[in-house]
């Protein structure tokens, strides 16, 4: 659990990044109230650490000009988290990334403790992750340019390739991405359709950076764009499962695909929308534990064909 020592030095990191913070700023930072930050705040000074207070409506915290403290200090929490990430990208294999992480987790370790240079080797050699695919060769080359796009708020030119039509050129203005069973998407505003829209990397064929730039919306957020314009579309089914399991398991198993989960008293339940009940079967075929089909008939069907199928290789 993070305890206050651990908070304190948060908010130590939050002031040397940050130019002027306001104490609601910090607390909704750091998930206290406003009283706590005023006491956090005294814990630095008689740490000897120079913190200038602003009164006012504008005012806020913040370090005074030029203090700065050696970039690493970890704790025991900020290691675990730093070494589990690294495990995770390098277990998606992204696209040239292995000797960049390789790189950053050894200046990590130059610079740690000895006792906690232990603990982030010790994650390391011995913890594994076993993650969803990382999606196809070409989604994974076109990350580090959307990413740029998307930092930098760069309008890019994408060539989009969909099921039954050639190569189509959009221009996109990319706010957000995210990663969805074993795929990347990315979602923003397309100036072809002129409205919000998310294309899956897979589909396309190449990304140009243009000149243009863009104003993000506040609080977008790619995925849940993604799931309410799901729900929206058309002919999409609703699909409600029952798993024969636990929450635990099951959010284990599906990875980052565990937001489909609902729980009503002990019973695990999958619900999400599909317009493909042959797709979504042969999803469903590979989870390691029981389930029953709650709804639609439609994809009670396509189970059954499947598994028809799946009996044919015998």
């Amino acid at each position: 659990m993070t305890g206050p020592t651990t908070r304190v030095l948060a908010l130590l990191e939050l002031l040397q990044s940050h130019k002027r913070l306001s104490g609601t700023e910090i607390a909704e930072m750091l998930g206290v109230d406003k009283r706590t930050v005023r006491r956090y705040i005294s814990a630095l000074e008689e740490l000897g650490i120079p913190v200038t207070t602003e009164h006012g409506p504008h005012g806020g915290y913040m370090l005074v000009a030029g203090f700065k403290l050696p970039p690493m200090m970890f704790t025991h929490e900020e290691t675990l988290a730093l070494s589990l990430g690294l495990l995770a990208a390098k277990t998606l294999q992204l696209t040239d990334a292995s000797p960049a992480l390789t790189s950053v987790q050894a200046k990590l370790e130059r610079v740690m403790p000895e006792h906690i240079q232990a603990r982030a080797r010790s994650i390391t050699q011995h913890t594994n992750l076993l993650l969803p695919d990382s999606g196809l060769p070409q989604e994974q080359s076109l990350l580090m340019p959307l990413m740029e796009a998307i930092e930098s708020q760069r309008r890019v030119q994408v060539v989009y390739v969909g099921k039954a039509e050639p190569g189509q050129q959009r221009e996109l203005d990319p706010y957000g991405m995210f990663y969805r069973l074993g795929h990347w998407y990315i979602g923003g505003f397309c100036h072809l359709r002129q409205a919000l829209r998310t294309f899956r990397l897979d589909r396309l064929a190449e990304v140009t950076l243009l000149k243009a730039t863009f104003e993000r919306p506040l609080n977008y957020n790619a995925a849940e764009q993604f799931k309410q314009s799901l729900c929206a579309m058309p002919g999409n089914l609703k699909v409600r499962v029952l798993l024969h399991t636990d929450l635990d398991t099951a959010t284990r198993e599906l990875g980052t695909s565990a937001s489909i989960l609902t729980q009503e008293d002990n019973a695990i339940f999958i619900e999400t929308v599909v317009d493909s009940t042959e797709w979504f079967a042969w999803w469903l075929v590979r989870l390691p534990f029981d389930f029953t089909i709650i709804s639609p008939d439609s994809l009670k069907q396509a189970l059954r064909r499947r598994a028809e199928q799946l009996m044919g290789y015998c």
